[in-house]
């Protein structure tokens, strides 16, 4: 029951999200879209359903090559794939629309790293130097850019689903993590960092800062530049 009350709230943000995406950018048959952190491309295609954008210019990258060769197939998306760091195998400006969707507070160590680094304080300096500079290689690669986080201070966090863990120290986050992995719905890693309005700015300076509620409260932020 939980399960499915949080896929339904998911998906409901997902579908706003996704007509702000349409209603904010000219999509026509020449539009080139990379898509960062896309999976299979499933969200994409969703957000792009209904528009001109043709397959073959959107370009889905992930550092899972098994789940972008699955969009290739069942989309006719590009895949892309990609290592944990480092830039991207494009010119400048390539791309018309990077989009991007809660992808970025997972740039953080690297994933066989997360379980073993209990200093919060190295956690964050580690983190803010990587989404820096996958911030800036977002700004390199796209004219315009559409960019989605969660929210820090959303009471529940969005991973795990559970109350205010994003607020716990990473001492204490990483046994409730354990923890939740045995009896709680989800199996989350704790690989985020969640990001503020501040920092969102500070990495998106060039953009407008958007900001979307449930339940009157701030859920998640979005970076636009139009």
């Amino acid at each position: 029951m939980i399960s499915r009350l949080f896929r339904l709230f998911s998906k409901r943000a997902r579908e706003k999200r996704a007509e702000l995406f349409r209603r904010s950018f000219t999509l026509d048959e020449t539009t080139r879209i990379l898509d960062i952190g896309s999976e299979t491309g499933a969200n994409i295609h969703a957000v792009l359903k209904g528009t001109r954008v043709r397959p073959e210019n959107v370009y889905i990258a992930d550092i899972q090559a098994r789940l972008i060769d699955m969009g290739a197939t069942c989309y006719g998306y590009v895949p892309v794939h990609v290592q944990e760091a480092g830039p991207l195998p494009f010119p400048d400006q390539f791309f018309d629309i990077v989009y991007c969707s809660s992808v970025i507070e997972h740039v953080t160590l690297p994933k066989g790293s997360v379980w073993h680094e209990w200093s919060g304080r190295r956690f964050r300096e580690v983190s803010r130097l990587r989404q820096k500079e996958f911030a800036a290689e977002i700004r390199r690669l796209g004219k315009r850019f559409f960019v989605q986080t969660p929210y820090r201070h959303f009471p529940i966090e969005p991973h795990s689903w559970l109350p205010f863990a994003a607020w716990l120290p990473r001492w204490a986050l990483i046994p409730v993590l354990r923890l939740a992995n045995y009896a709680w719905v989800t199996q989350p890693v704790p690989d985020w960092h969640l990001l503020d309005r501040g920092e969102m700015t500070e990495l998106f300076g060039d953009a407008r800062i958007m900001e979307e509620k449930s339940f009157g409260l701030t859920k998640s932020l979005m970076a636009v530049k139009l």
